[in-house]
Formats: C-alpha cells, structure tokens, sequence
C-alpha cells in the first residue's frame, strides 16, 4: 500500500469536509444544536460530514471498517480502520470561534499510521503517514525543541463531563501556568496535536479523550519526532482516554509532572 498516496487523497476528503462546514456555519440556528451529553454538542453539519467522509474513504480503502464518533459507520475491520472526527471542536463552531477541524486518522493493527488534520478557520492541512514525517500545506514540519518549564507553551483541554481527576488537574495547571510561558485550552484536541507536531506548543496532554479525538494527531507527532504515552508511561493512549505528547528534549519532564499529578493511582 502506497501510504503517502492515500494520505494524500485522504487530505482532499478532509478538506472537502471542511468546505461544507465553512458554508454551513451562517445557517447554524439555536433549534440545530442538539446536547449528546452535558456540554457535548452536535448539529446536522457534523453529522453530514461524517456521512460524507466515510462515504468517501470506503471507496479509498474498501477493506477497511470505521470508528466514527457520530456512529454513521461502525463496521470494525479486521486490520484496517479509519478513525473519524467529522467536526472536532464543534462548541467552538456553534459559537462562531477557531479552531475546529476535521480529523481523520488510519489505524493498522489499531496502530496509526495516517493521518490528515485540517483547520478550517487558517486553511491548514496537517498530514502525516508512517515513515513519511509530517506536513503542514505541503511543508515538512518538526517539534519544537524548548527542553526546560521556562521556555515551554503548552495546551490541554478542561474537563467537561468526567470530573473524577478535577482537583489533580487543577494543581496541575496551578504548577504549569506559574512555571512554563503559558497554557492554552484550544477547544479542538486534533489541532492541539497537529500544533505539538509544527512546534507552536511544545506539549499536550488531556484525559477523558475518544481515539478520534487524537487518532490522527498521534501520527503526526511521531512523524514530526515527537514523543506520546499515557499518564502513566505506557502505550494506551489511543484507547485509554488519556495522553500526554510532546518534543522529544522536553518530554522527561513534561511526562513526570503529568504523571505525578494524573498518573498515580
């Protein structure tokens, strides 16, 4: 399989999506946002997408099954998935704010090893396939290489429904905002990746996470060489709803403050 031009064709669907929701965000109306769970929103714009995306990528990759976060397809294939976001940020779209993006990433054995993230509000295409690094619009792309607190901007993304780790992760932003240059809360996971992966944030981590969220994402880092676990050091990031990622000279660090607060049991 030829990953770079799939990847390639992958990056066109995506940004196809991305036209359609850029048309649709002036018709948005109050009564076509509908509440999945507490905070989590949807609209038809989402949901369309998906359809189109996974219409689009079975005629790319036949053999291949989907894991959707709108469940418009929930085949599971046997070596190949495509892991879709339709609309990652979707409250930021409702209230007319960037980012918000559009996520697609290929699993191999449950391993990415593709993927496309597009931000619609810069125009931005994010790709990245394995043994391919990273692009950004056709420019390679690599982490930063900030390696202290001092020098560091980083991203996450706040809880808004499991609240189980609330006070953990407070102390923990409580160290970060008083020891690095900054936080910031995107609102969009795929987009907080991508920017590990071009080195506009140095590290990223958050919990309570679905693997369309980051499926994508985690190519890109690694392609870009940066380094990602779990909060506790391990390689269930995809699944396990929790992810810590950054430059490969910070991560020491980054991981063993992370770990120290959310890791522990």
């Amino acid at each position: 399989m030829n990953l770079q031009e799939l990847c390639e064709k992958t990056a066109e669907v995506a940004r196809e999506a991305g036209r359609f929701i850029r048309s649709e965000r002036r018709f948005i109306r109050s009564d076509d946002v509908q509440l999945k769970s507490k905070a989590s929103l949807v609209t038809y714009v989402d949901k369309q997408s998906e359809k189109f995306l996974v219409e689009q990528l079975q005629q790319l990759l036949p053999q291949a099954g989907f894991i959707t976060e709108e469940g418009t397809a929930t085949t599971c294939g046997q070596q190949w998935n495509w892991v879709i976001d339709p609309l990652d940020g979707t409250t930021n779209f409702v209230h007319d704010i960037f980012p918000h993006s559009v996520s697609i990433g290929l699993l191999c054995d449950n391993v990415p090893v593709l993927g496309a993230v597009y931000e619609i509000g810069h125009d931005e295409m994010f790709t990245a396939w394995q043994g391919g690094g990273a692009w950004l619009n056709g420019r390679r792309i690599s982490v930063s290489k900030a390696d202290r607190h001092e020098d560091v901007l980083l991203a996450t993304g706040f809880p808004y429904y499991n609240f189980e780790l609330l006070g953990q992760y407070l102390k923990l932003l409580e160290f970060f905002m008083i020891e690095t240059q900054g936080m910031r809360r995107m609102g969009s996971a795929a987009v907080d990746m991508a920017y590990v992966a071009c080195g506009r944030f140095d590290g990223f981590f958050e919990h309570a996470l679905h693997p369309w969220d980051i499926a994508a994402g985690i190519i890109l880092v690694q392609e870009a060489g940066g380094r990602i676990s779990d909060f506790k050091g391990g390689n269930n990031h995809l699944f396990g709803k929790e992810i810590v990622a950054s430059n490969a000279a910070y991560f020491p660090q980054f991981f063993q403050k992370v770990n120290e607060f959310l890791g522990q049991p």
